[in-house]
C-alpha cells in the first residue's frame, strides 16, 4: 500500500468516526427537545425507517434486553412519540408505530440537516456518489458483524465475572 493509500485510509476511518460521534450528539440535541435519550432516538429512527416494529425487532436491532426494551416503548409512549397498535397479521402481536406528533416533530427538527446533507450529496458526480453508497451499504453490514462480535464477548466477560465472583 502506498503511503498516500495509507494516509487516505486513515483519514477514511478518523472521517467515520467524527460523522458518527456527530451523528450521536446531533440525536443528542434533538433528543433533549423531546425529553428522550440517544437510544430513545434511534429506535425512534428505527421505527422511522422501518415505518412499524415490533418490540422483539426492536429488541433484536437494538441488542436490548426484552426489559429494556419494554422501558424504551413507555418513555416513548409516555412523551406521546409512539403508539402500541395490534399486529395486523398476528392477533397475539403488537406493533410500535409512531404518533401523529412524532410525524410532525420529527421532520421539522431534522429539515435542516436532511436538507444540507441533500446539497452535499448533490455536489458529487453519479461515480462519486456510486462509490459512496456502496461504501455505507457495506459499512452497515460491518457495523452488523462487529456489533454481534462485541455481544459474544460481552457474553463471554459476564460469564467470567460471574465465575470469578464464586468462592
Amino acid at each position: 500500500m502506498t503511503r498516500r493509500k495509507r494516509d487516505l485510509v486513515k483519514q477514511v476511518v478518523r472521517g467515520g468516526r467524527e460523522h458518527n460521534i456527530g451523528a450521536v450528539l446531533f440525536h443528542q440535541a434533538v433528543g433533549q427537545i423531546l425529553d428522550v435519550n440517544v437510544t430513545d432516538m434511534k429506535c425512534l429512527d428505527l421505527i422511522s425507517l422501518h415505518g412499524a416494529a415490533s418490540p422483539s425487532q426492536l429488541t433484536t436491532w437494538t441488542g436490548l434486553s426484552t426489559g429494556a426494551t419494554t422501558a424504551l416503548i413507555d418513555r416513548l409512549e409516555a412523551r406521546q412519540l409512539v403508539t402500541r397498535r395490534p399486529h395486523p397479521h398476528d392477533r397475539r402481536g403488537t406493533l410500535v408505530v409512531l404518533t401523529k406528533r412524532a410525524m410532525r416533530a420529527l421532520p421539522a427538527l431534522f429539515e435542516s440537516l436532511a436538507g444540507a446533507m441533500e446539497k452535499l450529496a448533490s455536489s458529487y458526480t453519479e461515480d462519486e456518489l456510486a462509490v459512496l453508497a456502496d461504501f455505507f451499504s457495506k459499512t452497515t453490514r460491518l457495523w452488523e458483524a462487529e456489533r454481534g462480535k462485541v455481544r459474544v464477548m460481552s457474553d463471554a466477560t459476564a460469564s467470567r465475572l460471574r465465575r470469578s465472583r464464586t468462592p
